[in-house]
């Protein structure tokens, strides 16, 4: 395979940096681009629920990297000129400003975009949170708020919800699912953290749906659950999941299904790959493709991503893995869990709030999960049988 003598990495994105510099560490010197649909340099996306929303850090301390360092990868920051187009033939991407940017390899790394609330464009004071600038313009209306209602009983919903306590706010999580995470992690694990939340004085009104928002003079006021109540509120966040960024890539000839659809080398088309958020690639173990939301898929994908542009022709075949921080809980989960497994303590206690769990299915050891048990939990990560057969993520 001849090595490309330009790479264009769309997405300046934990995955995106990541893949410039796997390229560079592993010896790639030619042309390199970076393309950011934000003005901003890349940062990191997890401290934005909670350190940077809570004002324990300064927005400039969740950037990946000093500029020192990005000047050192001699690759061209192209920053708040997002793409609108790929001619996928000629691998040239088509940009906000006007541009057509040609490369010999194209790395998609657009990540995602955040489902929004039927009507909330209407009514200040509903957010999503997404984006650096989502985080702070959220922080600047909680600031001045005294009630928030998180919609939404995810891992970003359920971040976003303990951060907002910790502010001092009144805070009521609404969403469909029974207790945090349930329809992730099952009801061993989720009554533990509707438990933690519930102490630490969120309030819960999950098991229904939420139908929509009210407001007054433009201004948000409360949410209407399906049932008719409504929960008042002086600021709302959406954090109802988010949908992979692929609406650029829309006549582009690539298949887009739940992601931007890949082979085992996350590879969508000659010349072009993709990485991160916004990837569904062939998982050979597990027979079947996948998709993964968290920043440590990012990294490792984009440095096989890397390989694979420089001749590697490797698969890709991790087990899943991801980390949620909630008020004292750090939670480590490897492998996939689902609401229906059988679930057993291994070590520690749920009582005090210290504790590893494995997930089985059919006799197999398919996740496990580490509450304030970092350690333990990595080193039973071993136990994780085949993934083979296991449904795929979307």
């Amino acid at each position: 395979m001849n090595v490309p003598a330009s790479v264009l990495v769309v997405g300046a994105s934990a995955a995106g940096l990541a893949t410039a510099e796997a390229l560079r560490r592993q010896g790639y010197q030619g042309a390199l681009r970076v393309l950011g649909a934000e003005p901003h340099l890349p940062y990191d996306r997890p401290p934005l629920s909670k350190q940077v929303l809570a004002g324990a850090w300064d927005p400039g301390r969740a950037l990946l990297r000093p500029q020192a360092a990005l000047a050192a990868l001699d690759a061209e920051f192209l920053l708040g000129d997002a793409a609108t187009g790929l001619d996928a033939g000629t691998r040239t991407v088509h940009t906000a400003s006007g541009r057509a940017l040609r490369a010999d390899a194209v790395v998609v790394a657009t990540g995602l975009r955040a489902r929004p609330l039927p009507g909330q464009d209407a009514l200040s004071g509903v957010h999503t949170l997404r984006t650096l600038d989502d985080a702070l313009a959220l922080r600047a209306d909680l600031l001045a708020a005294s009630r928030c209602v998180v919609v939404g009983e995810g891992v970003l919903g359920a971040e976003i919800a303990a951060t907002a306590r910790g502010m001092g706010l009144d805070v009521t999580m609404a969403g469909p699912q029974p207790a945090p995470l349930a329809g992730h992690l099952g009801p061993v694990v989720a009554g533990q953290l509707a438990g933690l939340h519930a102490e630490h004085g969120v309030r819960l009104r999950l098991g229904t749906a939420v139908g929509g928002l009210a407001g007054h003079g433009g201004r948000v006021t409360g949410v209407r659950l399906e049932t008719g109540e409504v929960l008042p509120a002086d600021v709302v966040v959406v954090a109802m999941g988010a949908a992979p960024a692929t609406g650029w890539l829309t006549g582009s000839g690539l298949r887009l299904d739940g992601g931007l659809v890949c082979d085992s080398r996350c590879r969508a088309a000659e010349g072009v790959y993709a990485a991160g958020d916004v990837a569904r690639w062939h998982h050979d173990t597990a027979g079947g493709l996948i998709r993964l939301e968290n920043r440590t898929n990012a990294i490792e994908q984009a440095g096989l991503v890397a390989a694979n542009i420089l001749g590697a022709d490797q698969p890709y075949r991790p087990i899943p893995y991801f980390w949620t921080d909630q008020f004292d809980a750090r939670i480590h989960v490897y492998g996939t869990p689902s609401a229906d497994a059988e679930v057993t303590v291994v070590e520690g206690d749920p009582a005090g709030r210290r504790f590893v769990a494995l997930y089985r299915r059919d006799g197999r050891t398919t996740a496990v999960l580490g509450w304030n048990m970092p350690k333990q939990a990595r080193l039973r990560r071993a136990e994780i049988g085949d993934i083979a057969g296991l449904a795929p993520a979307r």
